[in-house]
Parts: structure tokens; C-alpha cells; sequence
């Protein structure tokens, strides 16, 4: 199994939409995926909760991660 806590959220995303392509095929895929594109409830709530109120150095700190784990797995 993947140690999830070592990779991008853009890489788990990759692997779920993989995952459930491979499960379900793309159609099923797709439809799943649906599911969840329509949002509901109240976002700006939901993102405080997630989110808080990062600083800006955080922002950064975080999108630099991000590219150097995208680097990373470009290069693998």
C-alpha cells in the first residue's frame, strides 16, 4: 500500500481517478466522479474548517512543496 502522507494532492487524486477507472472503467468513472462535482452545503464554512487562515508564507511553503513533488515524479 502507498504511504498517502508522502504525496501531493494533485498525485491522490491521480491515483484515485486510476483507481476508480480501473474498477469501474471510465464510464463509471466519470459517473462517480459526478457525484461530487455539484456541490452542496456551505463552502465557505467547509473551507475555514479545512483551510483556516494560512499566512502567506504558508501559501507559499505549501505550492513550493507541491512543485518540488511534482518535480519528483516527473523525473521518476
Amino acid at each position: 500500500m502507498i504511504d498517502v502522507t508522502k504525496l501531493s494532492q494533485v498525485e491522490i487524486r491521480r491515483l484515485g481517478i486510476e483507481a476508480l477507472t480501473k474498477a469501474l472503467g471510465p464510464a463509471g468513472m466519470a459517473r462517480f466522479m459526478q457525484q461530487f462535482e455539484m456541490g452542496s452545503g456551505d463552502y465557505t464554512r467547509d473551507r475555514d474548517q479545512i483551510l483556516g487562515n494560512p499566512t502567506i508564507e504558508e501559501i507559499i511553503s505549501e505550492i513550493k512543496e507541491m512543485q518540488k513533488d511534482e518535480q519528483e515524479q516527473d523525473e521518476t
